[in-house]
């Protein structure tokens, strides 16, 4: 079993290839051969993803574009930003491959993940239905449920916003659609095929309230500044961010990258990707409410 000593003591994806658990100056290719017989097998049907890296020195992630701030595509330049992007490069310098995007969407990222097309997908909410479909990592970051109220809706907790008289603008199926239906019951509960048609009945009057997680819900409001009021109801409940991997036997991959995530995690590493990333919006750390931990 991979440990986070074992990552802090090599330092590189040479190391663990080589099952040494001291620094290697070597790249990839050098560790694979240096490789011990007892490395585990290729899954039947192919080769492992741990195994496909280090072959073609690639690292193939999905991203979606239009997916601020989690990804975002320049479409002159051609160039991807966001704080996935910049994380996604990070892991790739980690395991000293070459960093290759391939377009996706929220919707294909799992079918994607299945078909071998991608290695990892950064910013998927972990579910039990896909946990059948995929692995999961550990939390990337915590992403706290959160509203916009309409301009004089005080809405401090959650009761607050679980009245029969108050209508709540969500996403169906999203992780908004699940928290507003378990915790707001009593409450009209809009569903609309996206979160930007949420919104639209939110700026309409047709809705009271949009339940989006933080980091969407401050997006949102930096476009349209007039909007309402961005509060995240007490008691704080939270939805996680995480990284999908292609289900198989061998777990390397998935257990180096769960390492590689609460390595960079505790020393801030992720924190700051996020707010850096955050500001691509207009959306300064100031504007995150206070205690909040990502």
């Amino acid at each position: 079993m991979i440990s986070r000593r074992m990552v802090a003591t090599a330092g590189s994806f040479a190391a663990l290839a080589s099952g040494t658990g001291v620094l290697s100056t070597g790249l990839i290719g050098t560790a694979a051969a240096q490789a011990p017989a007892s490395a585990p097998a290729a899954a039947a049907g192919g080769e492992t993803t741990f195994d496909r890296i280090k072959r073609t020195r690639k690292l193939r992630i999905g991203a979606v574009s239009g997916g601020t701030p989690y990804y975002t595509k320049d479409l002159a330049s051609g160039e991807w930003k966001g704080f996935y992007i910049d994380l996604s490069k990070a892991l790739a310098q980690e395991v000293e491959a070459e960093l290759e995007i391939n377009e996706t969407t929220w919707g294909n990222a799992v079918l994607d993940l299945q078909s071998n097309k991608l290695d990892v997908f950064f910013g998927l909410n972990p579910t039990p239905k896909r946990a059948l479909a995929v692995d999961f990592s550990v939390p990337v970051f915590n992403n706290a449920f959160s509203f916009i109220t309409k301009k004089g809706l005080a809405a401090e907790s959650w009761s607050d916003l679980n009245k029969p008289e108050i209508r709540i603008a969500v996403d169906s199926g999203s992780s908004h659609d699940g928290a507003v239906t378990r915790l707001c019951p009593n409450a009209q509960i809009l569903r609309f095929n996206s979160a930007d048609e949420a919104t639209m009945a939110l700026r309409s009057g047709r809705a009271d309230a949009q339940c989006l997680v933080i980091i969407l819900a401050l997006t949102v409001m930096k476009k349209v500044p007039n909007l309402g009021t961005v509060v995240t109801p007490k008691p704080t409940f939270v939805t996680t961010s995480n990284a999908g991997f292609r289900r198989e036997a061998d777990k390397t991959w998935r257990d180096f990258v769960n390492v590689w995530i609460d390595y960079n995690r505790g020393l801030g590493v992720v924190r700051q990707a996020i707010v850096n990333n955050m500001k691509l919006v207009g959306v300064e750390e100031s504007d995150f409410p206070s205690g909040l931990t990502l």
